[in-house]
């Protein structure tokens, strides 16, 4: 490998953190963290130290929290640390063009994409929401842009049929701080490749108002949706002014095409039937309020007038 770097490293939620445990458990030493300020959290509101914090705490590491990256002051705190590198991982401040050019060799980010595929803030749902075949990470150099930086490093990773959210979200957990050692170890060998704008997609932010069940929608998507969805924001729908949430469900041949979208066709314990665009969508987890996610079997024994055949859910 090369002699070890002197690395910051930038990041907040456990993902970010990860990756840190890889650096710390590496030959290279990590001089500063950063992460984001203390937040609210709980039913106590009492603020909260990130994942990539207590860490950094944990092994005594000098930690920065600024509310931003653009003031002098924190662009002077940088440069006295005199990096290497800064290793950036879902860090959730913009890095300004005289922090990008602070350290030596610059700023390199963990991306959870195979880019220029999925730019954005949610590369991971947004790939089973369109149905991908694969992901994995990036590693690449930091520029002004939205992901747009030269790929030093690739990593790709199957998606399943069974995969969520949370699932593609551990795989690539795993994948991610070895895909980011490796870049590092062999960093002077490596040709940074420019993306091809060409094939650029953007992962938008999900929203409460996109995990509504549309039931005009094909099947197939409403399936990938709900997957995508978990854990969160969660696929719902409304019945009897309540939310009921959707943690899975199967794809169906739809043997009455001429039923409208959204009205349940069939209810026992493998599930609740209902038609949808295209095909019809077996629910087979659900939420009720105030309950656990439990089998479509638990929720009938308990609420089967809501879910009689017949009951539109639009």
């Amino acid at each position: 490998m090369n002699n070890p770097l002197k690395i910051v490293f930038a990041g907040t939620p456990e993902f970010a953190a990860l990756h840190l445990q890889a650096l710390i458990d590496s030959e290279h030493d990590v001089i500063a963290v950063y992460s984001q300020p203390d937040r609210p959290a709980g039913r106590g509101k009492k603020l909260q130290a990130s994942s990539v914090k207590k860490l950094a705490l944990k092994y005594s590491i000098p930690i920065f929290q600024p509310q931003s990256l653009k003031t002098e002051e924190a662009q002077l705190d940088l440069a006295e640390l005199q990096a290497d590198i800064m290793i950036v991982v879902a860090y959730g401040l913009i890095l300004p063009s005289s922090i990008l050019g602070t350290p030596k060799l610059g700023c390199l980010n963990v991306h959870g994409s195979l880019l220029p595929k999925w730019r954005g803030a949610a590369p991971i749902q947004r790939s089973i929401w369109a149905g991908d075949s694969e992901t994995g990470v990036t590693i690449m150099q930091m520029d002004e842009g939205l992901d747009t930086g030269a790929m030093l490093f690739k990593q790709s990773l199957a998606i399943t049929k069974q995969d969520t959210s949370d699932s593609l979200y551990q795989k690539l957990a795993e994948i991610g701080p070895k895909a980011l050692i490796e870049t590092l170890n062999a960093l002077t060998k490596l040709q940074p490749q420019i993306q091809d704008n060409e094939l650029a997609t953007y992962a938008k932010k999900l929203s409460k108002e996109e995990a509504k069940i549309n039931w005009d929608l094909p099947a197939e998507q409403l399936e990938r949706n709900i997957r995508a969805f978990n854990p969160w924001p969660v696929a719902f729908f409304s019945i009897n002014d309540s939310n009921i949430k959707v943690y899975s469900s199967d794809v169906v041949k739809n043997e009455n095409p001429d039923i409208p979208a959204g009205q349940i066709i069939h209810a026992d314990k493998k599930g609740i039937l209902v038609t949808t665009g295209n095909q019809s969508l077996l629910l087979t987890t659900l939420q009720l309020p105030g309950k656990k996610p439990m089998p479509a079997a638990d929720v009938l024994n308990g609420r089967a007038d809501w879910f009689a055949v017949g009951v539109s859910l639009i």
